[in-house]
């Protein structure tokens, strides 16, 4: 394993993310902590010192379960992060009842970093409120020797990334944001990694294989890049290539089972970045996946001057492909909340009038269509 320097401690490269632990029964609630708890011992016996967890994962119990199996060890082991719900506008007002309930729920008296959870879009006036500091909390907290390490993760766009940061950038010690060779143009991330550079504020990486995304590519994408590394897998390129962004000091994957974990392990004994070429390989592979995958919107806007609900078509298409590329149904949802009543894609009434006038042909009306099943099947 090899490790990265941040302050005055050495971080392992990988750490472990406990979002995806082994389950039984199918049930997200119910960890398997059998399974769990010789994850963690290899974890360590393997030089893997971070753990990462959250206050909402898996439904509560990850915090209960992590800080459970980690009690088995001395404390200065091992470096425990969780995070302040911050996705939730109606609990900023329980930030210290929050706090002490998940110190005694992990059993620690502090914490080695802590982090607000998923600023994005949802919450950041929240936090940029003129008339309050949202963090004055947590700054006591950390005086007081009970964080170590404050920082945040960020589903933020970059505008509202940077509003976060000339808010709070002078006290955030790190980031951690959604960083993978796919999501480098697609998301725009590079972008991001360019703001928190300017801001000297360490880069620590969530979805490195976009959940999965990119542990399974096309054999046709294998191909091109056994040319390079006939051995490696698609996992390892993933972290290949993170390896090779100076600003990343942290990489966090979520396994659920030992075969992930050992797998992982082997990888990050040496440090191997991409090379330029290989990189690009990445960045051409990305291209052509998107383009195959996504609708090919290009946000002109034309659509929405012919909507007669005024529907802003361009964002909903934009988190309709996040959805299929990560085959899941949340973004859709989480900016339908920011979408007027009666401007919702569920109020399109199919006049196909956007049609008509899109340069791309897309058939917005079976989006639309397709976004209101996937709606009344998630009510119900």
């Amino acid at each position: 394993m090899y490790y990265n320097g941040f302050k005055d401690v050495k971080l392992s490269g990988l750490g472990m993310g406990n979002m995806r632990l082994p389950i039984l029964e199918g049930d997200s609630s119910k960890i398997d902590e059998d399974l769990a708890r010789k994850m963690i011992a290899y974890c360590l016996e393997s030089g893997i010192n971070y753990f990462d967890t959250a206050y909402g994962y898996h439904g509560g119990n990850s915090e209960r379960v992590v800080g459970k199996l980690l009690k088995e060890y001395p404390r200065d082991s091992f470096y425990l992060a969780t995070k302040f719900p911050s996705y939730d506008a109606s609990l900023f007002s329980r930030m210290p009842e929050i706090f002490e309930e998940q110190l005694e729920k992990m059993q620690v008296d502090y914490f080695d970093f802590y982090l607000m959870h998923n600023v994005n879009r949802l919450n950041i006036n929240l936090f940029v409120n003129p008339e309050r500091n949202a963090l004055d909390y947590f700054y006591e907290q950390k005086e007081n020797g009970r964080i170590r390490h404050l920082g945040f993760s960020a589903h933020a766009d970059y505008d509202d990334l940077k509003k976060y940061l000339e808010a709070y950038g002078d006290h955030m010690e790190f980031c951690q944001i959604q960083l993978n060779w796919l999501d480098w143009d697609f998301q725009n991330a590079k972008k991001r990694v360019e703001l928190l550079k300017e801001y000297h504020i360490p880069i620590w990486v969530m979805e490195p294989v976009r959940g999965g995304k990119l542990a399974s590519i096309p054999e046709e994408y294998m191909e091109k890049l056994r040319k390079y590394r006939p051995d490696a897998t698609a996992p390892e390129w993933c972290f290949r290539f993170l390896q090779a962004i100076p600003e990343v000091t942290m990489i966090l994957s979520g396994m659920s089972n030992m075969e992930q974990l050992e797998e992982n392990v082997k990888t990050f004994a040496s440090k191997e970045p991409v090379s330029d070429e290989e990189r690009d390989l990445l960045f051409e592979i990305a291209r052509d996946f998107v383009n195959k995958n996504t609708l090919p919107c290009t946000a002109c806007r034309y659509c929405t001057s012919y909507c007669p609900n005024n529907i802003d078509i361009p964002e909903v298409i934009a988190s309709y492909n996040e959805d299929k590329l990560s085959g899941s149904f949340f973004r859709v949802p989480m900016m339908m909340r920011r979408l007027p009543d009666g401007c919702k894609p569920t109020d399109c009434v199919g006049c196909r009038s956007c049609e008509e006038v899109c340069p791309q042909e897309i058939k917005i009306s079976e989006v639309m269509a397709d976004i209101m099943e996937r709606v009344e099947k998630q009510n119900k």
